[in-house]
């Protein structure tokens, strides 16, 4: 029998699984609505306000804060299938899965990039100089480039998935 005492154990709980729910949701539809026009857009003058209402708060922090997401997280590590990977902020194509392999270090690892969409800086933070990649088009952060890949090129470009779209050939 449900008491009075059960109810007011149980109701905070309900609130907050639902409060989840519903934010996950609104990320997910943040996400599609923001996505569904992207051809009239000044990418490089959106506002800090503009970015976070388009994103979820995992690709802001990416992406606009050039933050780095824990390793082994993304669902697009794994993905093998024929197609292309572009930015998350602005869908600008960046890899396809032929440029795609596997390093072994937790997070989406292409050894090419295509270089007309990615542009590079200098980084310092961390104690180190290394090289970071960010979208051309909407200056989105993507991941840093290492001379540790595999032939042809030699390079490494460890994305963050956050910061990527995946759309099968």
């Amino acid at each position: 029998m449900l008491t009075r005492r059960h109810l007011t154990l149980l109701a905070p709980a309900a609130l907050l699984t639902v409060a989840c729910s519903q934010n996950g949701n609104a990320d997910t539809m943040k996400k599609d609505k923001a996505m569904t026009d992207t051809s009239n857009i000044d990418w490089a003058n959106l506002s800090e306000r503009e970015w976070q209402e388009r994103l979820t708060e995992q690709e802001f922090y990416v992406l606009r804060q050039e933050g780095t997401e824990r390793p082994f997280t993304s669902p697009l590590n794994d993905v093998k299938e024929a197609g292309t990977f572009s930015c998350a902020g602005c869908d600008l194509p960046l890899f396809t899965t032929e440029m795609k392999y596997d390093s072994g270090t937790g997070w989406p690892s292409f050894f090419e990039v295509m270089k007309d969409n990615i542009g590079t800086k200098v980084d310092k933070k961390l104690f180190m100089t290394r090289t970071e990649y960010h979208c051309k088009r909407c200056g989105g952060h993507q991941g840093h480039v290492f001379k540790d890949g595999p032939a042809p090129t030699g390079l490494r470009y460890c994305n963050n998935g956050v910061a990527l779209n995946f759309t099968p050939a």
